[in-house]
This record gives C-alpha cells, structure tokens and sequence, in this order.
C-alpha cells in the first residue's frame, strides 16, 4: 500500500494593492518578536501598555488554545473510552444542547463528516423556537439520546433552558435521568454544580483559559468528534503539524498562521473589511465556525471583519456600483482536492483575474480541517493586534441578553412582553393565517426605504428568529439575492438566537456599517412550556429577539424589524418567498 505524505495545507496570498502593507506588517512582527510573545502569553501584543495587558480580563488568561493540539491528547483515552460505553449500553444518538462556540464545531464535524458506522448521528438545538425544540424530541427515542448540555460558563440560559425541557421529558420515561446527559463545562460552574446534583453520566471540564470559540479541539469538539467515529488521534496530529508551523523559532515570513493574520488586518485596515468566505462544497459547514471565530473576535471597538458567506459561485467576484469591483473585499477560499471544484475553480480564476486581494487555502482532505481550526485561531488573532484590538473578549453582547432579561421581568409581572419605541419605518405586520397575506404594500414602502439607506461599506444582516430548514433556506437565500443586487452591498444570513453568541458582537461593535432586518413571529403557534420557569420558548424567543431589537437601537443601528405574529412556520417561509418576489 502506498502511503500518502502528509503536508501542511497550502496557502496562496495576492493581496493586490495591500501587499507592500502586509509585508510591511509582517516586518515589524519580525522585528518586534511578535510570534515568541504570542506564545509567552505576552497581552501587550493587543494592549499595548503591559500593566493594563496583565490586568485586562479575557486577555491574559485566555491563550490556552496555543498548545491543545498537544495537551489534549492525554484526554484522548477518557473520551474514547466514554464514546465506547454509551454505545455499548445501547444509545442511538447524541444531541448537543449549546449556543456559539460550545455547539458550532459539533456543527461542522457532523456536517462534514457525518456518522461513521456503528457510531452516533449528532444533532445540534441552539434555537429556542419551539418547533426546533419539539422537533429534537419527536425525532428519536428519548430514551435512547445522550444530550450533550454544552456551556463554557455554565450559566448560558438558551441551554439550561433546553437541559430543563428534555430533564422533565426523560423523568418521564425513566427513573434516572440524568444519566442521558453529559456536562461540558468549566471547572466550578453552575452546570458542574447541577451535574453532580442530577446524576449525569459524565462531566468533562473544559480548560478555563480557552475562550468558547477558541475551544474546538477541547471536549466540546472532540467528545462529539469522537460520537460521530473521527479520528481524534488523526485530528490532534493535523492540527500539530500546524502549531508546529507556527511555533517560536519560525520566521514570522514563512509563519503561515500569522500571514494570514497579517493579510485580513491589514486589508481591514485598509477598508476592505468585507471577508467573503468561499469553500468547496464539501467543507461548507465549516464556514459558520469560521464566521463566528472571526466577527466575534473582531467586531468591536468601531473595527471588524464581515464574514460574509457564498453559498454559490456565480456571482463572484461581487460587483458594486454601476458593476465595478466593489473594493470593501477581500476573499478567502477553501478548497478541497477530494471533491467536484470546476465551479469553485473558476469562480477563483475570477476573482484573480480582477486583482482583488485574495487568499487560497488548500486541503489534502477532510481531516485537515484540524490544520485550519488552530491555524484560523492563531490568524485572527494576530489580525486583532493589527486592528488593536482584543480578540478574545466580546463586551457587546451582553447588550441583547440583558434586553431579553428585562423583557422576561416584564412578561413574569404582567404576563406580556413590553411596547418597544419602533423606529418610525418600523413594521409590525399581524398577518392572518390565511394566504391573502395583508399589509404587503406598507411592507414594500418600508423596505424601499430600508434599501435606499445601503451605502458603499455597508452590509445588510438577516436577523431571523425561526428554526432552520430547507424551506426556509430557499426563502432567504432568494431574499438575499434580490437585496444583494438591489442595494449592491454584500447580505448575511443569522438565525437567531445563536448569532447573538456570534456575529451579534459585530452588529453592535463595528463602525455602524450595518443594516438589519429582523424577522421574526410564529412562535405561539406552536408553543412549549418550559418546565420550572413559568415562561414559554415562545416567550424566550420572543424576548431575545426584543433584546436584540434594543441594543442595537440604542447602539445607533440601523434596523426595520418585521413580526409575524399569527402565521405558522410554513406561512412564514412562503410569506418570505412572496417578499422577495415583489423587491
């Protein structure tokens, strides 16, 4: 047999009329020993003062990723060992309970990869709809499910409520529990603490000094990695090789992680601050990962890079006004050699053809997505210290949970949720169920005026409170379309509640180069209790997306909010459908 070498992934950087920048940048990490102080745990590489860089919290204590590749292997043992037992007791199937960076890699694993044989298909709940709630529990035997109740701080309410819910389920069913349920958690947590006190099976502690979306190759990616039947030794070995690469001692030039790094901060700097994310179509899943990596850490501080994620290839490279280069991006693709790439080949041939700054990463195969995970830890990062900022915390999403706290009070002492001050374009459609869908022509009025606010530098964000689904997808990925050639600006779709762990950070964060469309509604429909609390998931969704609503207003935003409040979900997503139809 013939065995096949393993090589680092390739990377290829044009970066156009930013070249002289990012060797320029390069230089002065070169000569700033940059790459020995990341590794150090040295702050001031973000914060330039040292005293405030040692004082500054989620900074000093959050470079614990640099070194997982290696310090995880010893955990390699336990998580194969509990992968082999519950199996053997005869569950059927695993579900991740978790928002952001504590549920999205599971995402990607199970996207990419799948289930191997004779191991567990993985489905991920981070929505608080709760047709997505009730679809989980409809969808296999409870009984036979291992819920993985995944929370970095332990405190993440979407979880603990979803805990909640399938904890009163399964008390139903069986006498213990909570043995069909395993805690993925820091040391010390409130989830520890309810862990121990419920009988869970298991609790795999997480390191305290890894961030949540800097944590994939910690037990919240690899117990799931390890459900699904990858590899984990294979993985942890790919991702070595990449640490490796960048270790101290490795000229910053030839440093392929800070390179990256050097190319999106400088072209952020530069105002090119439009990421668009191209991959392969079998290495789609891993750009939500991707996306919430890199807004949350740069979105902040009136800086950040918009991921903006293509699902098709024809309309690349983006044009902006009268059909010109629109040169707030830069363009990032991912190609896998395993796979059909005659479109994603041509649609790179493109883009270098027009001298847009872009970059080409090359992949081997599957598994070498572990190569990326560190190598994309490590460059956005170091585009942090380029745009002086501090990758690792993310002070503005607390904004929408405290609006959604507030909310909740009010619905607990008066039983419904408050009046919110509406911008005066503002759109709050009580649509009937029927299919004479009222108030569209108020609507088309209100995003006429919506549209004509886009600007060059501007991006539109689809903030969506409803449950994915394939129907859904067609509904706003036309919607997507139509606004993208309307207003020329580039679209991006979030689905809410998770993007508040993600690129909610960089809504309220960046320069205010955002416009958002919030839609929501259809909830009550069909409703769930949430057992203990005195409140719906309707209730919750609908508070979040008030929330939401909130902080973004009072962060100066630009956004039209549209409710559904009396359709069904399958009304909702043709409702979108007839939206887009009349742009």
């Amino acid at each position: 047999m013939i065995m096949r070498s393993i090589n680092l992934n390739g990377l290829e950087i044009h970066a156009g009329a930013g070249t002289s920048r990012v060797t320029e940048r390069l230089g002065q990490w070169h000569a700033e020993n940059v790459a020995a102080r990341i590794w150090r745990g040295d702050g001031s590489v973000w914060v330039k003062d040292p005293l405030l860089a040692q004082d500054t919290p989620e900074l000093s204590n959050r470079l614990g990723w640099l070194d997982l590749p290696a310090t995880m292997v010893e955990s390699l043992v336990e998580i194969e060992g509990f992968v082999a037992e519950v199996k053997a007791v005869g569950f059927t199937r695993a579900v991740v309970l978790g928002m952001g960076g504590s549920s999205l890699i599971a995402e990607v694993w199970a996207g990419v990869f799948g289930a191997a044989q004779g191991f567990l298909p993985v489905t991920i709940l981070d929505s608080t709809y709760p047709l997505a709630v009730a679809g989980i529990a409809a969808s296999g035997d409870l009984a036979t499910t291992l819920f993985l109740v995944s929370s970095k701080s332990g405190g993440t309410l979407e979880t603990l409520s979803f805990f909640n819910f399938f904890y009163d389920k399964l008390s139903r069913l069986k006498e213990n529990p909570g043995e069909n349920f395993v805690a993925l958690t820091d040391p010390g947590s409130k989830l520890e603490v309810l862990a121990r006190e419920r009988g869970f099976r298991k609790i795999f502690p997480t390191p305290a000094e890894v961030g949540g979306r800097y944590s994939a190759l910690t037990p919240f990616g690899l117990l799931p990695a390890a459900l699904l039947g990858l590899p984990l030794k294979t993985l942890l070995q790919r991702a070595q090789l990449m640490m490796a690469a960048c270790a101290v001692g490795i000229k910053v030039a030839d440093n392929p992680a800070l390179r990256l790094g050097a190319f999106m901060g400088e072209l952020a700097r530069s105002g090119r601050d439009k990421l668009t994310l191209v991959l392969s179509s079998k290495l789609q899943p891993f750009a939500v990962w991707l996306e919430q990596l890199i807004a949350e850490s740069t979105g902040k501080k009136g800086n950040g890079l918009v991921p903006v994620i293509v699902a098709g290839y024809d309309d690349l490279p983006f044009s902006g006004r009268d059909d010109k280069p629109a040169n707030d991006r830069l363009y990032l693709f991912l190609r896998l050699a395993d796979d059909d790439n005659t479109a994603f080949d041509q649609a790179w041939s493109r883009v270098r053809t027009t001298s847009e700054p872009a970059a080409l990463i090359t992949l081997a195969e599957r598994v070498d997505l572990a190569q990326e995970i560190w190598r994309f830890e490590m460059a956005t990062a170091a585009a942090g210290a380029v745009l002086e900022i501090n990758p690792f915390d993310q002070p503005d999403v607390e904004a929408a949970k405290i609006g959604a706290r507030q909310a909740m009070l009010a619905w607990q002492e008066s039983g419904s949720l408050p009046v919110l001050a509406r911008l005066v374009d503002e759109v709050d459609l009580k649509v009937s169920g029927s299919q004479q869908f009222v108030g569209i022509a108020d609507l088309n009025d209100a995003l006429e005026r919506f549209m004509s606010a886009a600007v060059f530098g501007d991006y539109i964000a689809l903030l969506v409170y409803l449950p994915q689904s394939h129907e859904l997808a067609s509904s706003l990925e036309l919607l997507q379309q139509q606004l993208q050639q309307r207003c020329r600006v580039p679209v991006t779709i979030g689905y809410g509640p998770r993007f508040l762990h993600s690129t909610g950070q960089l809504h309220k964060g960046d320069g205010n180069h955002g416009l958002f469309l919030q839609i929501s509604g259809g909830a009550a429909a069909d409703d769930l209790p949430l057992p203990g609390s005195g409140y719906s998931f309707a209730t919750l969704i609908a508070a979040q997306a008030q929330g939401d609503y909130q902080a973004l207003l009072q962060a100066g935003r630009r956004i039209l909010a549209i409710t559904l409040s009396d359709l069904k979900y399958d009304a909702i997503c043709r409702f979108l459908q007839e939206m887009s139809d009349n742009l």
